[in-house]
């Protein structure tokens, strides 16, 4: 059995990375299945509660406002509405539903209320709940988890060092600071990034750096193909091919052997044969649904039809870590502080960004 090593280095696992295919993949696959069911794939559900109208500068995010990306924005949804859109998902064999609101970190107040509430009522579905609404707090996480989340998104995004440009408008640190307010609860974390940014296959290392060497690691970590949309900085973007995510998904697996490896954005581009691949390669989660968040993704009835010709089968939820109980507002023990942390403000310009904001005025 393959142990869980916790300090890896860059040098480490550009090394795996650049392996002859055929030996990255056998090692990957191997190591899957000594943690992994291999013909299990957990399908979950991305729902957008609040579209549009973010604050941020992420260059690769139609939702900032300051991009002009014909994004159709909306208020956040209500529960009645949620709930529906869980069932569905739960009835085309979704075992998780995955919320996210386009907000620079959670403020207290009526609407996070609302936002526990749908927390509550998806977890009394008997489904996996988990969001992503930006860097949250100590507080904030014990009311999340109160209400019966089961694991909190956060994306590192890239290396620490590619970061700066990539966004200006919030630093590294809070990422790793939201995780660590998340690992102060029973909420698991999922946390990955993107490729294709720009960024070199050092910093793609230096990404699985500071993720596998995290105490536990994540649980989940998404490895995202940026799908480059018209009006942002990173709209010119070539598309990644499917052995660089292939590598990556190999690599994340071998780095990170009990993890659940998400294959998320940018399926849309890629063939059943290189999904296949992937799965094969130590991938043991999609997102199903016709979009994730605002960009395409492939149908579910695709989905489902790709699962049969492999032989896989939806992962049932909970299987990991057992169901959160819910506790209902009247009896909770965490209430709102009214907190305003001072999360940073790095400040600095990124050309592209600045450029692609000013474009369409």
């Amino acid at each position: 059995m393959s142990i869980t090593k916790h300090n890896w280095t860059k040098e480490e696992i550009i090394a795996i990375y650049n392996k002859p295919l055929m030996d990255l993949l056998y090692e990957a696959a191997s190591i899957h299945r000594e943690h992994h069911d291999p013909n299990v794939v957990q399908v979950s559900t991305l729902l957008s509660i609040k579209t549009g109208g973010c604050p941020e500068d992420c260059g690769y995010c139609p939702q900032a406002a300051r991009y002009h990306t014909n994004i159709e924005g909306n208020d956040l949804m209500t529960v009645s509405q949620v709930k529906a859109q869980a069932l569905r998902a739960k009835s085309n064999g979704s075992s998780r539903v995955c919320m996210g609101a386009a907000w620079r970190n959670v403020k207290d107040g009526e609407e996070f209320d609302q936002v526990l509430e749908m927390v509550r009522t998806i977890n009394k579905l008997d489904m996996e709940v988990c969001c992503t609404l930006g860097m949250l707090t100590e507080n904030q996480a014990q009311r999340l988890a109160e209400a019966g989340l089961y694991a909190y998104n956060h994306n590192l995004d890239t290396s620490e060092e590619y970061y700066k440009e990539v966004i200006s408008t919030r630093g590294f640190e809070d990422r790793l600071q939201t995780i660590e307010n998340v690992r102060k609860t029973n909420v698991t974390v999922c946390s990955g990034g993107i490729i294709g940014m720009g960024e070199s296959i050092e910093d793609r290392a230096r990404m699985l750096v500071a993720l596998s060497t995290l105490n536990p690691q994540p649980e989940s970590v998404p490895i995202n193909a940026l799908v480059a949309v018209e009006g942002t900085p990173m709209e010119d973007e070539k598309p990644v091919e499917i052995w660089e995510m292939i590598r990556m998904v190999a690599t994340t697996r071998i780095v990170m052997p009990e993890t659940q490896v998400r294959l998320s954005a940018g399926r849309t581009e890629m063939s059943r044969e290189g999904q296949a691949m992937c799965f094969f390669a130590g991938a043991n989660s999609i997102f199903a649904g016709d979009k994730l968040l605002t960009t395409p993704n492939p149908d579910v009835n695709e989905d489902m039809k790709m699962f049969e010709t492999l032989g896989l089968v939806p992962q049932k939820p909970f299987i990991k870590i057992m169901q959160p109980t819910t506790v209902e507002a009247a009896d909770s023990k965490f209430q709102a502080l009214g907190e305003k942390p001072k999360w940073t403000r790095p400040g600095h310009t990124i050309e592209r960004n600045l450029e692609a904001s000013t474009k369409g005025k």
